[in-house]
């Protein structure tokens, strides 16, 4: 991970773009705290298909919730 100032980044985005386009980490700080991070963007992109079967296998995974929903609706409403 590289760290650079803000100045910095502002004189060389470019180059700190094309770091991060290619899978590096840049952490961006002003007066030595950091304040921003450029990370690389995923580049694979799930199809519809893909997050339904990941969204199904997760709700697969997690148990019921004992009452249903009303219940923690109305238990809510308690306090």
């Amino acid at each position: 991970m590289k760290v650079v100032g803000a100045y910095q980044a502002k004189v060389h985005l470019a180059d700190l773009l094309t770091q991060a386009e290619r899978g590096e980490t840049i952490v961006v700080t002003r007066r030595g705290k950091a304040v921003a991070k450029l990370v690389p963007l995923r580049s694979e992109h799930l199809s519809v298909e893909a997050v339904a079967k990941e969204f199904e296998k997760l709700r697969r995974s997690t148990r019921p919730i004992e009452g249903g929903l009303r219940q923690l609706i109305e238990e809510g409403r308690r306090f």
